[in-house]
């Protein structure tokens, strides 16, 4: 890669260093500043990917600028790529507090625009060191007194792109989860999905069930004479009479090893939750992770608000699944002061537990509004689905109540996004009158918006 060299000369400081070579000493000389200065320690480096475009890079916490009589003092990030900020650009709109923070993406595009570059094949540098200060000033921003923080010179690594990768090898079993437990034997929907895995003869089922009984069969088929179950409850699948499995509701992963028969059935979910989404667990529950088997990730659409979130297991703080994101480099772990700043919107957020990787992305959110379910949106937000595969939304279980309902987006009848089926033919149109009556109960929602098709599927 061709090495790019930043001269930053500033009124303050002076900073000089090779944006490519290791063993290059950053060399800083600041004159003193008074009080109004960063009082936060900087990351040695900052690792920005699309994917979390969304997450607050940094926070620029600093002391009070003092102007010797009592008023309203504002404060504003800025960049400069020349270094002496006579092309200062201003990040943000002004702040009266103490803390600015600086987000993934707004950082990727200011490296993006000086040149960086993270593809192998070009010439460019994929590392390079910018410069950061605060203005403050009383009044508004056209105020000619001011006063300038000393400079925070932040390194930026766009991580080099990987050729290959893609997606999971992992494919749909023929078999599936059924009974009472699951889909009313069959008559609410098809049986809950199992899936390969990378060992032979083992398959994996993530499903919400409800209090019943269950069993496993082939092909959604009775008659395919694949009907097993555990009379015995040892732990090892059988076709014996009486041989239906007694389950309580909950999440769970059902794992099944053909090989011997031999299974396991364990609670099992992850969730978001934090400020950002359910006052840490005390307003109702985390915001479900639903599997993709085609790129062995978990995802969940969801509606965020202004605050901090995390990801833990079951619900339960207890579980010692608690995962963050300290380095804010994109990558989960246990770090301390790891929670992950947010800003309300809607978002689709994708986790790897292979590689504790994840992305929070700005996304559409569909989900079901109506008197069946939210009192036309006035009684809280629309049920959300999550996008599973493209155009792909799936959630479980939703409670509905005897009424009627559609579906929109961003719980937003503005965002134009707003369907139900006239013909009930199990197609969504945009016709007038086009509510969908529903009876009160559980049901498993898929929607389908490559062809507009939907399935409400009651199963109690």
């Amino acid at each position: 890669m061709k090495k790019i060299k930043f001269i930053l000369i500033m009124a303050l400081a002076v900073i000089s260093f090779n944006a490519c070579e290791e063993n290059d000493d950053l060399v800083f000389t600041a004159a003193p500043v008074g009080e109004f200065e960063f009082v936060n320690t900087f990351l040695s480096e900052y690792v920005l990917t699309p994917q979390t475009s969304s997450n607050v890079a940094e926070r620029f916490v600093f002391n009070d600028a003092e102007f010797g009589v009592p008023t309203n003092i504002n404060y504003q990030l800025q960049y400069s790529a020349l270094g002496d900020f006579s092309d200062a650009q201003n990040i943000g709109g002004e702040s009266m507090s103490n803390e600015i923070g600086l987000t993934v993406g707004d950082f990727l595009s200011l490296a993006t625009e000086a040149g960086l570059d993270n593809d192998p094949d070009t010439e460019a540098s994929n590392t390079g060191t910018f410069a950061f200060r605060v203005r403050a000033y009383p009044g508004d921003a056209s105020s000619t007194t001011e006063q300038f923080s000393p400079v925070a010179a932040l390194t930026a690594v766009l991580p080099e792109i990987v050729a290959g990768g893609g997606g999971s090898e992992y494919e749909i079993s023929e078999w599936g989860v059924v009974g009472s437990g699951y889909n009313d034997w069959g008559n609410g929907g098809p049986d809950g999905l199992f899936y390969t895995t990378s060992e032979s003869g083992v398959i994996v089922s993530y499903v919400s069930l409800i209090d019943g009984q269950i069993k496993f069969r082939t092909n959604n088929d009775w008659g395919s004479g694949d009907d097993l179950g555990d009379a015995g409850s040892d732990g090892v699948l059988d076709q014996d009479p009486d041989n239906n499995i007694n389950v309580t509701a909950g999440d769970y992963k059902i794992t099944i090893n053909t090989n011997d028969n031999s299974y396991t059935i364990e609670p099992y979910s992850w969730g978001v939750v934090g400020s950002g989404y359910n006052d840490w667990g005390n307003a109702g529950p985390d915001g479900k992770l639903y599997y993709d088997y085609t790129t062995d990730t978990f995802k969940a659409s969801l509606k965020l608000v202004d605050g901090e979130i995390k990801f833990r297991s079951n619900n339960d703080w207890g579980s010692g699944d608690d995962f963050g994101d300290a380095g804010l480099d994109g990558v989960l772990d246990q770090d301390a002061d790891n929670n992950i700043t947010v800003t309300e919107g809607h978002y689709l957020i994708t986790v790897n537990f292979n590689t504790n990787e994840y992305s929070i992305v700005e996304a559409d959110v569909w989900g079901i509004v109506g008197s069946g379910y939210n009192d036309w949106g006035n009684d809280g937000p629309d049920f959300a689905l999550t996008e599973i595969q493209e155009n792909i939304l799936y959630g479980d279980i939703a409670t509905l109540i005897d009424g009627e309902i559609k579906f929109r987006s961003n719980n937003d009848w503005g965002s134009g996004d707003d369907f139900g089926d006239a013909d009930l033919d199990g197609v969504l149109d945009r016709d007038a009158d086009n509510n969908i009556t529903v009876a009160a109960g559980l049901y498993r929602v898929r929607v389908d918006l490559n062809d507009n098709t939907y399935q409400l599927n009651k199963i109690q």
